[in-house]
């Protein structure tokens, strides 16, 4: 049985990761796959939950040997999904959710044609800048970079198979799990369960 992929993209500051976060902590049966990158460490993150930190050497020896699904570089940094990421989903039985840019969700649906793709959207332009000014995390000038890049990426939208707009993140996150139990049962049918249902009927499935 082959698990559904589910990629989630969007702009820097339209509230992913927490929308994540919400998803992992409530629904059973996902594991997260942690990309690798060259940027350094910001805050608090820790090595191997938020990313696995390796050198710009490392990361493009690991690229000519074929060791990502995707890659791509943002604001001078690579970033990338490590092959193993989907092997270890499969074979644990889970479904594979990843936290990944416009390149690398497209780079991802090339080579996953199935998966599932799914962008999150900030209601405006206001509210995404002023995400991104309430993280103190970035210097004026990333951020009015961020915003800059943030218009090539929602003209991207159109390629995903969902946009969620995340104006209020009850809702938004209610939505990234309806979606995800959706896909589901449209993916598998639970031919055990739903037999004996026939037979109760006088009928089963050849």
């Amino acid at each position: 049985m082959i698990r559904p992929v589910f990629i989630i993209s969007a702009p820097s500051g339209s509230g992913k990761s927490t929308l994540v976060g919400r998803l992992m902590a409530e629904i059973k049966d996902l594991t997260f796959s942690v990309s690798y990158t060259t940027r350094k460490p910001r805050g608090q993150e820790k090595e191997g939950e938020a990313y696995h930190f390796i050198d710009r050497a490392d990361f493009e020896h690991r690229l000519s040997d074929s060791e990502f699904l995707e890659h791509a570089e943002v604001f001078g940094n690579y970033y990338g999904t490590h092959v193993s990421a989907l092997a270890k989903a499969q074979a644990e039985g889970k479904d594979l959710v990843l936290d990944i840019d416009v390149q690398g969700a497209a780079q991802l649906k090339e080579r996953i044609p199935d998966a599932v793709s799914i962008f999150v959207l900030a209601p405006s332009r206001e509210m995404l800048e002023q995400r991104l000014r309430m993280r103190s995390q970035d210097s004026e000038e990333v951020i009015q970079r961020r915003l800059h890049d943030a218009i090539a990426e929602i003209q991207n939208y159109d390629a995903y198979d969902y946009v969620i707009v995340n104006d209020d993140l009850e809702e938004a996150a209610e939505t990234l799990k309806s979606i995800v139990r959706a896909e589901r049962v449209k993916r598998f049918r639970v031919e055990s369960k739903i037999r004996p249902i026939l037979e109760t009927f006088g009928e089963s499935k050849a």
